[in-house]
């Protein structure tokens, strides 16, 4: 059986101060990597992100804020991950935002910061980073798309040419890279019960006048043939599989884990 730890190995983790950003940062210390957090969120957010990092391994687990609209501090992210970790063996993009609305209301600075989050971020962190991996010998991306990477939903104009986007960037990518040892991966969840969501519920229930359990299963799930939503844990296994020697031949693959949503 191939070894899954990941002692010894670097990761820059955007997105990652709560929700499934920072499961995947959890989930790769526990294997044994070192991590660098990014991500939005008070101070004391970010220290109780830190602090549950940390406490899943030994090896150390920084943050740095940058801003993932601004390729100039993108650029300075992966450098600092660098210079405290000795290199980047593993990249995860995850960083995002949503906004919904009908194209013709949808403001344009939310376009903006849309495609540059979701999108042209990922594609920021991977050229400041392939250079790093190449003089290594190898490395792991893996981008964190959306079940929207293979299909739409109405409202979500943005959202979803960002993730087509991803899925596009990821195959690109994974090409050019194919004799490098670099794979390129992304991962595309349904619905995932992440606080934000939690959080969502009741007050979707309290907006339609419908039961908390109708928002789930007529709602939230609706698209999701198994009902039932995505754990944090269930994507940051996956990704754990992508990021290690397992997952060798395994590259510009856009791999579900969404109940069976894109299956129809």
């Amino acid at each position: 059986m191939t070894d899954l730890t990941l002692a010894g190995k670097s990761a820059l983790v955007t997105g990652s101060t709560s929700g499934i950003g920072l499961g995947i940062a959890t989930a790769l210390a526990a294997r044994g990597a070192q991590v660098m957090l990014n991500g939005l969120g008070s101070q004391h957010d970010i220290d109780a992100a830190l602090a549950q990092v940390r406490a899943a391994s030994a090896s150390d687990a920084v943050f740095v804020a940058a801003d993932m609209r601004v390729p100039g501090e993108i650029e300075a992210l992966v450098q600092e991950t660098v210079d405290n970790f000795g290199g980047i063996d593993i990249l995860i993009n995850n960083a995002g935002i949503q906004h919904v609305a009908p194209v013709q209301d949808f403001p344009i600075e939310k376009w903006n910061d849309i495609l540059a989050i979701n999108l042209s971020s990922a594609f920021h962190t991977i050229r400041s980073a392939v250079p790093h991996m190449l003089s290594a010998g190898g490395g792991r991306i893996i981008n964190i798309a959306s079940a929207h990477a293979s299909v739409a939903s109405p409202f979500k104009s943005a959202y979803v040419a960002a993730k087509h986007g991803m899925a596009g960037l990821t195959k690109t990518v994974a090409l050019e890279l194919a004799e490098r040892n670099i794979t390129v991966n992304a991962v595309s969840p349904g619905y995932v019960l992440t606080p934000l969501v939690e959080n969502q519920i009741a007050a979707t229930a309290s907006a339609r006048g419908i039961s908390e359990d109708a928002v789930v299963s007529d709602v939230m799930l609706a698209a999701q043939p198994t009902k039932s939503f995505i754990t944090i844990e269930q994507v940051a296994e996956l990704v754990l599989f992508l990021a290690s020697d397992a997952a060798a031949s395994i590259t510009g693959s856009i791999l579900p884990i969404d109940g069976g949503w894109t299956a129809q």
